[in-house]
């Protein structure tokens, strides 16, 4: 009941993250539901795929994406594709609740230039999936922010400085929270730590995460 709990009594606040970081706690909360809908409309379109890093390990997150570009990645490397591979049709559009949202957060957050979002990556979180510490770097404008979306079973963020052995912090992110980071930290290692067994009303077992992004 804990994650119900969460779900609806989220406090809307603003709690610092770190310079250029913040979360907007129950930011998406009013959207959720639109969300989650538009998120199945998408991977019925370009389904859900565990893609391979250059490395030849699988991923335990599952993804697909909307928008005009697409992250993917395979043995040859990472890089942003218009055209989804499995499919080899264009990627979904960003529905508009994606782009107003994403504007919203980037907003509420301080940045308040237009944010021309062209990708999006849409993660699906079973128990015990995780993403180890990485940058995002793949984008050609690392100037604009990036806007993190949390729905369903909570999640612990970890974020760090702009060296992988730098100090790190750890966050409980739950359905509705949002995460916003640019400036000096727009090239921070940030990480999901194993996600544990648990419930949402929305989503069951699951956890989804959108990545709005600005790669040009």
């Amino acid at each position: 009941m804990s994650d119900l709990f969460d779900s609806i009594e989220t406090e809307r606040r603003t709690e610092a993250l770190a310079d250029g970081a913040v979360i907007l706690r129950g930011f998406a909360l009013d959207v959720a539901s639109e969300l989650l809908a538009q998120i199945d409309t998408i991977s019925a379109q370009s389904p859900f795929r565990h893609l391979i890093v250059p490395g030849g390990k699988r991923m335990s997150v599952a993804m697909t994406n909307c928008g005009r570009l697409g992250w993917v990645s395979d043995t040859h490397g990472y890089r942003y594709e218009a055209i989804d591979p499995i499919t080899q049709r264009a990627w979904p559009a960003l529905p508009r609740v994606f782009t107003e949202l994403a504007q919203q957060a980037a907003n509420a957050a301080g940045y308040h230039d237009e944010l021309s979002t062209d990708a999006c990556l849409v993660n699906r979180y079973e128990p015990g999936s995780r993403l180890t510490l990485h940058q995002d770097r793949d984008e050609h404008d690392v100037q604009a922010p990036i806007i993190s979306v949390s729905l369903g079973v909570p999640a612990i963020f970890v974020f760090g400085r702009n060296t992988r052995s730098g100090p790190t912090k750890r966050s409980r992110l739950v359905h509705g929270d949002v995460v916003v980071w640019g400036g000096v930290s727009r090239l921070a290692y940030h990480g999901v730590q194993p996600i544990a067994q648990a419930q949402h009303p929305a989503t069951g077992s699951l956890r989804y995460n959108l990545t709005f992004r600005k790669v040009f």
